[in-house]
């Protein structure tokens, strides 16, 4: 992979409410169960608040604090004012310490991309096959060539397929 620190990135994709942050869920609690550090990645195309208004980080970053960082003993989290949107290898760089990096919603900044698709939600692609790594469907009419498919329901078919792939021999073996 051309990143930094050679971390896998993977991204989810697919249409709104097509089952992302469900399959982002389930990956991501096959591969811990596994003995993978994950780190993941919300892409927002609207500006968001994860500060509760009114608590002691969020009047710091209104009152200009560029960053803010909140500090317990299990938790860390930050706040940084930007004046661009970061890339994926801005973000990597402050995942330093995972096996992998799940993003959700890169659809077109992702390199290596797997697709949610719902029958009930569309019955066409965001991505051509060509950019797929892996279609997650229950529509068994898509067709997209030797991309492996994967049931809802299959997060463990599919975090075998990212480990063989990304993780090579479990989280202590070689990348």
């Amino acid at each position: 992979m051309a990143h930094s620190a050679a971390i896998p990135v993977v991204s989810v994709v697919g249409k709104s409410d097509s089952g992302k942050t469900t399959l982002m869920e389930r990956l991501i609690r096959a591969l811990t169960e596994r003995g993978y550090r994950v780190g993941s990645v919300k892409h927002h195309v609207h500006d968001f608040d994860i500060d509760v208004p009114g608590k002691d980080s969020w009047r710091h970053a209104k009152a200009g604090a560029a960053l803010t960082l909140v500090s317990s003993p299990s938790k860390l989290g930050m706040v940084r004012q930007m004046d661009h949107e970061a890339s994926l290898d801005e973000l990597l760089s402050l995942a330093h310490d995972v096996d992998i990096l799940l993003t959700e919603g890169y659809r077109r900044a992702g390199e290596v991309r797997i697709e949610v698709s719902r029958r009930a939600r569309s019955t066409e692609l965001v991505c051509e096959a060509s950019e797929l790594f892996a279609l997650v469907t229950d529509n068994p009419e898509i067709r997209v060539g030797s991309v492996p498919v994967f049931g809802l329901d299959d997060a463990a078919g599919l975090a075998d397929l990212v480990e063989t792939t990304f993780l090579k021999g479990g989280p202590d073996g070689d990348r």
